[in-house]
């Protein structure tokens, strides 16, 4: 969308209501933003089901072609790929507008669909999860900026509610459908269903009106800052790979270097000019837009220990079936999903509320799950579980909706395609921290049905345990984020 269309957009007077007014689901979808709101939901579908439809054929791959010990990676190499894509996301849209880019990043998609469809063994499969996540990080952090440019700021929380719904909804039917086809038919051609379904996004996006603005003379001339993409990509990776085998001096090493490499990413990145990748002082916890990314890093990574370690410690302590297990993680989903349906209403004047009671939900549950997964019963794991999900979807909407409000006018792609970045940058990096402290506590131990449970009880009571300085870093960056700025204290001195 160009200056001139958002300007007109923004001059509409049925936009132009305060965005504390109630927005009843009714309007959004009957306005002439819901061909824009579809197409979004099904940008995000793409990214979450095609990760949970491939975790179930993973066993049918692996026994067709083999490729055991490259396994773990089919999820690291998505999870890195989305990262870097992510950080490139905002740039792209700045220079080229939503359209060129999302429709490219949905070919990509079908590419790499089809690539491991036809794939005869599993290093070629990495290749193809590699351009998915390239593809499916690019799409989510575009689907972010749309709805914080396309959509006025009333309707925000709506069309978050229905993103987060659809999120939600992948939950379930992911791993259905990836049944269904190894059932029925073969997992490749659950990996052609999606580049099907990509093709058919990155089709309808074409179709689209051309919302590219007009690129200067220099900016058309102006490279791609792929060495500090690089940086990024190599952070994540050495962090990651610290993790595979634990040693001391190599396992120092690597996270060290992948500290030192995130470090002169953000410090390169912090110097440059229109090629920022980032909004400017990502992690600085005086400005709303740092505190909000600081405290999003240190969240998710406090909660990824459920989705990475959940099954396979719940399963072991507690002889849970392997459904249950999958079951009490999607939980988190279901949580997610119906919160952020319940409170999207809410009107901006209460957003920092909101955002507190959701980061309070969530460092509850952190610590919730830390007794609750050693020790059980099963129902109080999920209890807790769906307690994680319930935060985020109360505080998700809210927080995008207040940095993108706080944010200078020529940051707030920036900051919107920064959100989904930093979410899923946590979740590599804190997996594989705690991957870490799960390899030193012993969960390697963890072979037969009659010493699992012994074995695997303090492995969770150590890796659940290690989440907890991180939720708390969440919560004071929460308080960093949520104390009046500006206009809200010359309010409140009014009243």
């Amino acid at each position: 969308m160009n200056k001139d269309t958002q300007s007109n957009a923004l001059a509409d007077p049925a936009e132009t209501l305060s965005a504390d007014s109630f927005v009843p689901w009714r309007e959004l979808l009957t306005s002439r933003y819901t061909p824009a709101l579809a197409l979004v939901c099904l940008a995000v579908w793409l990214h979450a089901a095609d990760s949970l439809i491939v975790a179930t054929m993973l066993p049918s791959i692996v026994a067709d072609v083999g490729g055991t010990r490259l396994v773990s990676w089919s999820v690291s190499l998505y999870q890195i790929a989305s990262v870097v894509a992510g950080a490139a996301a905002a740039l792209l849209t700045m220079r080229y507008g939503l359209r060129l880019p999302m429709s490219f990043a949905a070919q990509l998609f079908a590419l790499g669909c089809a690539m491991s469809a036809l794939a005869p063994s599993m290093p070629l499969i990495l290749v193809g999860r590699a351009l998915q996540g390239l593809a499916g990080g690019g799409l989510v952090a575009m689907s972010f900026v749309a709805v914080g440019v396309i959509f006025p700021r009333r309707y925000t929380a709506r069309a978050m509610a229905a993103v987060s719904t659809f999120w939600g909804i992948s939950a379930f039917l992911g791993p259905l459908i990836g049944g269904f086809f190894v059932e029925f038919a073969t997992w490749r051609w659950g990996f052609a269903f999606f580049a099907l379904q990509a093709m058919g996004l990155a089709v309808w996006i074409a179709m689209r009106k051309a919302d590219a603005p007009p690129k200067s003379e220099s900016q058309s001339a102006r490279g791609f800052p792929l060495r500090r993409l690089g940086l990024l990509c190599l952070a994540v990776l050495l962090v990651s790979y610290a993790s595979v085998e634990v040693r001391l001096l190599q396992t120092s090493a690597l996270v060290g270097l992948g500290v030192a490499c995130l470090a002169l990413f953000l410090w390169l990145d912090s110097r440059a000019d229109h090629d920022r990748l980032l909004p400017k002082a990502p992690l600085d916890l005086r400005q709303p837009t740092g505190a909000a990314l600081v405290m999003i890093l240190c969240l998710t990574a406090a909660t990824v220990a459920m989705t990475t370690f959940g099954p396979l410690l719940v399963t072991a302590i507690h002889q849970t079936s392997a459904v249950t297990a999958g079951y009490i993680v999607a939980c988190g989903s279901i949580g997610w999903s119906v919160m952020a349906v319940t409170v999207s209403g809410t009107p901006e004047r209460l957003d920092r509320l909101i955002i507190a009671l959701g980061v309070g939900l969530i460092v509850v549950s952190v610590a919730g799950l830390a007794y609750a997964v050693p020790h059980g019963p099963v129902w109080l794991i999920a209890a807790f579980a769906m307690l994680d999900g319930g935060g985020f979807g109360m505080a998700w909407t809210f927080i995008l909706r207040r940095t993108t409000a706080l944010a200078s006018p020529g940051e707030m792609q920036r900051v919107a395609g920064a959100i989904p970045t930093i979410q899923r940058l946590g979740n590599a990096l804190g997996a594989a921290l705690l991957g870490i402290v799960a390899n030193v506590t012993g969960i390697t131990r963890i072979e037969g049905a009659a010493e699992a449970p012994s074995a695997a009880s303090p492995v969770a009571t150590w890796v659940f345990g290690a989440s907890l300085p991180l939720a708390v870093l969440g919560l004071v960056a929460m308080v960093a984020l949520v104390r009046p700025q500006g206009a809200e204290v010359k309010g409140m001195a009014r009243a």
